[in-house]
């Protein structure tokens, strides 16, 4: 759960569940503190008038390739004990669109619905029960799914490889492109709150 910080012995084995608690509640914490258990609030970036979820999402984006970059420059974080989850194109694409469709319809993404749950919001219940039945419907039809679930694998690969630049670069285009970003979706909720009146 802490990444490779226990098995390089930085921190004991026993402490795993206990991280795996906090950060899960510290994770939940986030999401309500951030108005994440509103689906109108999330339905915003899609509207235009409330980008809140993408500037939330990038600067944790950012914090963590940071945070692991000078981790790895001070010796404290081996890149060769963290786990990268392999990319299937095909099963990548294809989920992309179902999960862009449920979160526009829905107004949650699943963290977001139990957030949202964890308050009492009897959308959000909605949106779990129904996630909850598509999850058994496709492990249910998985065999169906599978071959294509499984094509277009490219292994753990990561974006500096695949562009074929250092870490380094690669985080600071990152960061100019998140500024740029703040820059805009401030620019255009301006634009559509303006319309709005």
């Amino acid at each position: 759960m802490v990444g490779p910080l226990i098995p390089m012995g930085v921190i004991p084995e026993a402490w795993d569940n206990v991280f795996a608690v906090m950060l899960g509640m510290g994770f939940g914490f986030v999401l309500e503190a951030s108005g994440f258990s509103s689906s109108r609030k999330i339905i915003g970036t899609f509207f235009g008038y409330d980008f809140v979820v993408l500037k939330v999402f990038f600067t944790a984006a950012i914090t963590c390739m940071l945070g692991l970059l000078y981790f790895s420059y001070l010796g404290w974080i081996d890149y060769s004990m963290l786990y990268i989850q392999p990319t299937f194109i095909t099963s990548a694409i294809v989920g992309g669109v179902v999960m862009g469709i449920g979160f526009s319809m829905g107004g949650y993404c699943p963290g977001t619905s139990f957030a949202a749950l964890a308050i009492g919001k009897l959308d959000a219940l909605t949106f779990t029960g129904g996630m909850f039945i598509g999850v058994f419907l496709f492990s249910e039809a998985f065999p169906i799914f599978e071959k294509m679930y499984n094509s277009g694998n490219l292994g753990g690969m990561l974006v500096t490889d695949s562009l074929g630049i250092s870490t380094g670069l690669f985080a600071f285009l990152l960061v100019v492109a998140a500024v740029g970003m703040f820059w805009g979706a401030t620019w255009v909720e301006r634009k559509v709150k303006k319309v709005e009146y």
